[in-house]
């Protein structure tokens, strides 16, 4: 008896032709997985398909679209045991990159039929579900820049287009940096708590590696003095996620924490899993083992914490 799956499909993500991409899925996945098969609209999102499923009782749900897509599908699976399978067709496939998974369609269905899962975190970001990253300042800015037009022509390059655009308008913010035994005050120009995340999300990278199944939130601040400092940090960051080595300029630092609460004078805007969600405050907390994805296992290192250098640094250590 072949096993059964709701198959979550946005027709207009990515750049390829739909059609012919779904037809090239049933064909991969069908022979072994009974398919029921839901289609994104405007009205009607992968978040609402997901929990449909969900509720239906489905063995296993499968989503196959952009970031957008994939994190709306695996939001709705937090918490539950239920798998998830991940098919790319979007412009940065960062939710499969940041977990090393297949990025085309014929390797991911190999993945999926292969049956192997694992368990990874999952958040929770001002009560919304987060499996990728919550971005404030700089980064926010640069995804509000690439529109859906210019993700179309540009792909991957519209985001790099955006980035350097926001660089001439770079300011940088007070923040507060509060965790469950410190409060951190200090001068940024972007700050990124990250479940999950790719080599591609540069800002990300502090720690040379984010983890993800190890019950803790990666912080990566970014706190340039100019615009050359920008430039300077965000390639330093580019080479950190290339090497493996972590980051070590002075307006660089990160840390890990369970949960955190990050206040900004003024507010600053915040993206969340790739789509604008409204402005600071935000507060993050990790949820170990959230989320299942069919996935083989992989051992991680373990990151570790630098702070010292950044530009009007102050620590507070609660009291216990």
């Amino acid at each position: 008896m072949n096993r059964s799956a709701c198959l979550i499909f946005n027709p207009v993500a990515g750049q390829g032709d739909p059609n012919q991409d779904l037809a090239n899925i049933r064909i991969l996945l069908e022979p072994e997985i009974d398919l029921d098969i839901q289609l994104t609209t405007e009205e009607v999102g992968a978040d609402q398909l997901a929990q449909q499923a969900v509720e239906r009782g489905v063995d296993a749900i499968i989503a196959c679209g952009g970031d957008g897509t994939l994190s709306a599908a695996a939001a709705a699976l937090v918490g539950t045991s239920i798998p998830l399978g991940v098919i790319s067709r979007g412009t940065a496939n960062a939710f499969a990159n940041a977990l090393d998974l297949p990025d085309t369609i014929d390797a991911a269905c190999r993945n999926i039929l292969a049956g192997a899962t694992r368990t990874v975190d999952a958040a929770i970001c001002n009560g919304q579900p987060m499996v990728l990253l919550a971005g404030i300042g700089f980064e926010a800015e640069a995804v509000e820049q690439a529109n859906r037009d210019a993700k179309n022509r540009f792909g991957m390059l519209a985001y790099v287009l955006a980035g350097f655009k926001q660089l001439r308008e770079l300011e940088s913010f007070d923040v507060e940096i509060e965790t469950d035994d410190r409060v951190i005050s200090l001068s940024a120009a972007a700050i990124t708590v990250a479940n999950a995340a790719p080599a591609t999300s540069v800002l990300a990278q502090g720690p040379a590696g984010v983890v993800v199944d190890d019950g803790l939130l990666d912080v990566t601040i970014v706190a340039p003095a100019n615009r050359a400092g920008a430039i300077a940090a965000t390639y330093h960051l580019l080479q950190t996620a290339l090497t493996g080595n972590p980051a070590e300029r002075d307006d660089i630092g990160y840390l890990r924490t369970r949960r955190v609460k990050i206040t900004t004078t003024p507010e600053q805007k915040v993206v969340l899993d790739g789509e604008l969600a409204g402005t600071t405050p935000i507060e993050v907390e990790c949820i170990p083992n959230g989320l299942t994805v069919f996935a083989p296992l992989i051992e991680e290192e373990v990151p570790t914490e630098k702070l010292n250098g950044l530009p009007n640094l102050v620590i507070e250590e609660k009291e216990e």
